[in-house]
């Protein structure tokens, strides 16, 4: 059974910073088929970072300011999220297992998810 409980949401002023955490059981993130995701209010999940290829990817929004990571022996997937705008608002999500050959911010890629964490930035 794979759990993935996120951490790390607040509400924080624009230009401030968060580090959200993915504790994982069941499901190695060292495998690195892990992602966050963003939901805006009714919209759907977008992509904000991933691995594809081994490799970190980022939404064109968060490049340069978000960070994604993993620390294999805590067995815990990390967003490191650096000068904060309200457009980064939202509840966050870990993704990982990827159950189909999909692009790294495609959320039918991902077999296994969080409950989310809430992030409120503002101005």
């Amino acid at each position: 059974q794979v759990d993935l409980s996120e951490s790390g949401g607040d509400s924080v002023q624009v230009g401030g910073s968060l580090r959200l955490s993915c504790e994982a059981s069941g499901y190695k993130v060292g495998n690195r088929c892990v992602a966050w995701f963003r939901q805006k209010s009714r919209r759907g999940r977008a992509g904000g970072a991933g691995y594809e290829g081994g490799a970190a990817k980022y939404a064109t929004s968060v490049q340069g300011r978000f960070t994604i990571s993993t620390d294999s022996v805590a067995n815990v997937l990390y967003l490191d999220m650096n000068d904060l705008k309200p457009e980064d608002s939202g509840m966050y999500y870990c993704a990982a297992g990827c159950i189909y050959n999909l692009d790294w911010h495609n959320d039918e890629r991902y077999g296994y998810w969080g409950h989310g964490t809430q992030v409120t930035v503002s101005s």
